[in-house]
């Protein structure tokens, strides 16, 4: 077969070129900006020319990298501190997350705990709601007079003033994180939990072994490998949160990798943002370069057999109504509190009086006035917040309509061209987003679109840059999902369409959407939800034209409004809550569902 014949005939097949198409695409999308962002790391910004003494706009200088690395207390003040920080918040947070996720996990799938459909369902929420949720909530309960300016709930009900080390900082950063965290240990260690096989349980049982014993020879070794997988996704995820951190540490000052990149790349020294954006995608990726190995050591991790599937369930005898009662109570606590203090917060007028007196409706539905937040209007009466709110929802279901279209069509020609090198080529082009913190994907955006590059004019402030930007970085989701579908799909039913000579779109629209609609519709789903409470992805792209609510409550938050940024926060919260809800009872399928019960 001639070359041309052969070319011809790898285009006829519908994959192939949808294949080719994404290979080109997300090559441009995804490692051209890499090195866009390489090249700024080492030329002069227009902001730097009094910096780089003797040097014009756009000139090639090593200062940047001088300054970042080994410049003395300048490094060690602008990089490795909050390095350091980084790590050890990071590392921290994780094994709350992992202790308390995988404990619960332990209880609702292992033990004859009560309530369970309960706790499986509300545990989810903090990890549904935005992170910066609890971050908000500690602050409001726990902020004192030193720094805060006005006590918080916790000190107005006790008269106890708290410490700067326990409202602000390293600990209340470690302690949300770990919290906002520990429902995803929860869903990964609790899946293999679930639907472990019960004989080597059962055979342990009857050879008399303590209970103990079991847990820590038996069940611990088998989802040890989902623990390891668990402990590196978390610290991934840890290490690239900028919200929990920017509401938490700037009042004292404390500054990890993410805070300190939106610093300098809204400062003068762009260059130096750029370095950190650089050594946070390598630490991503190693991370998760290490927990494909983890995976991939092990050829097998068989926990669910032909053989027996009866748990044998631990009794926890006279402690069953105490930890039952104790475990309801708590994820009551992190899943309801915070929104109480959102509402109590947003109706009072002076910061720290909590009496009947001074309950006010001035941040709902206020008509502004000079002496309360510049002038702003309440929420439900400002212009700003329902265009943000428009932007917010508008760009939510645009790039769920990208990223979810583009994601099953990545599904769907990666799954029938498994094997071959192309198909590899866009399953990890599709899933290298994933692998990038949202704040250093941002900025490699923020690199190469800010300025007119090949073909395509500057992107800078528009609306098309948040949307492509946002729907890039949902891509993983939604290739996934559309993978997922596929793979549970016959290759016979397209075939059997394909004889009777059924359009290939026709094929798509009319029989394997229609057959896998709700793994499909997850692919859209995730980047809407995921999109409506994004804040450290946009918030180095937004412009007054285009901000959405999750920026203007950071906003609103900088500006010390902290009874508009709590209604705004409410607002998103409910609306997240909402649209989950809605997508649960319209699809079916949706995290909080749970795992047990």
């Amino acid at each position: 077969m001639t070359l041309g014949n052969r070319v011809r005939f790898f285009f006829r097949k519908p994959h192939n070129v949808i294949l080719t198409i994404l290979a080109v695409s997300l090559a441009f999308l995804t490692l051209l900006p890499l090195l866009s962002l390489l090249k700024d790391t080492v030329v002069v910004h227009p902001s730097e020319i009094m910096s780089v003494k003797g040097s014009k706009m756009g000139d090639l200088t090593f200062f940047h990298w001088k300054k970042v690395f080994s410049d003395g207390e300048t490094s060690m003040n602008l990089f490795y501190k909050p390095l350091w920080n980084t790590i050890r918040v990071s590392l921290w947070s994780c094994l709350i997350a992992i202790g308390l996720g995988g404990g619960v996990a332990w209880l609702v799938t292992r033990s004859d705990m009560r309530w369970k459909p309960f706790v499986s369902t509300v545990f989810i929420f903090p990890y549904i709601m935005p992170s910066w949720t609890l971050a908000m909530a500690w602050l409001n309960f726990f902020r004192n007079r030193l720094i805060g300016g006005a006590p918080g709930l916790f000190t107005a009900l006790t008269g106890i003033e708290t410490a700067d080390w326990f409202a602000y900082g390293a600990f209340p950063i470690v302690v949300v994180l770990g919290l906002h965290y520990a429902p995803f240990a929860y869903i990964l260690i609790g899946g293999i939990l679930r639907n472990m096989d019960a004989n080597l349980e059962e055979a342990a049982v009857i050879l008399k072994a303590g209970r103990l014993k079991i847990l820590s020879r038996i069940t611990l070794p088998i989802v040890m490998p989902a623990v390891l997988s668990t402990f590196l996704l978390v610290f991934s995820s840890c290490m690239s949160a900028f919200a929990v951190p920017a509401f938490l540490g700037t009042p004292v000052r404390f500054q990890v990798l993410t805070t300190q990149l939106y610093r300098t790349l809204n400062g003068l020294n762009p260059g130096y943002g750029y370095i950190m954006a650089l050594v946070m995608i390598v630490i991503g990726t190693g991370i998760l370069m290490i927990n494909q190995w983890i995976i991939g050591k092990r050829k097998s991790f068989t926990t669910v057999t032909g053989k027996s599937s009866n748990i044998s369930f631990a009794r926890l005898k006279a402690m069953r109504a105490p930890i039952s009662i104790a475990l309801v109570a708590f994820v009551s606590l992190i899943a309801i509190l915070p929104l109480v203090t959102f509402a109590i917060e947003s109706f009072i007028m002076a910061p720290g009086d909590y009496s009947l007196k001074n309950l006010t409706l001035q941040f709902w539905v206020g008509k502004g006035s000079e002496d309360i937040g510049g002038g702003e209007p309440g929420i439900l009466l400002n212009k700003y917040i329902y265009l943000g709110l428009w932007n917010s929802v508008k760009l939510s279901v645009v790039v769920a309509f990208v990223a979810g279209t583009v994601g099953a069509l990545t599904g769907y020609a990666v799954v029938k061209a498994r094997g071959t090198k192309l198909a590899s080529l866009v399953n990890n082009l599709a899933f290298f987003p994933y692998l990038m913190p949202s704040m250093a994907f941002a900025a490699i955006y923020l690199s190469m679109f800010a300025k007119r590059n090949l073909f395509i004019p500057s992107l800078y402030g528009s609306f098309a840059l948040l949307v492509l930007v946002g729907a890039v970085k949902y891509l993983p989701f939604a290739s996934r999902a559309g993978m997922n579908a596929m793979l549970q799909l016959s290759n016979e039913i397209e075939e059997a369409g394909l004889i009777v000579g059924i359009p290939w779109w026709k094929r798509m629209t009319r029989i394997i959407f229609p057959i896998q609609k709700s793994s499909f519709l997850s692919g859209y789903l995730l980047p809407f939800i995921s999109c409506m409470r994004e804040l450290a992805l946009f918030v180095l792209l937004i412009v007054p034209a285009n901000r959405v609510l999750t920026t203007m409550l950071f906003q609103y938050n900088e500006k010390g409004w902290n009874q508009y940024a709590n209604a705004i926060n409410l607002l998103i919260v409910l609306i997240v809550l909402v649209f989950n809800t809605v997508i649960n009872k319209a699809t079916g399928a949706s995290i909080d569902k749970g795992i047990g019960g």
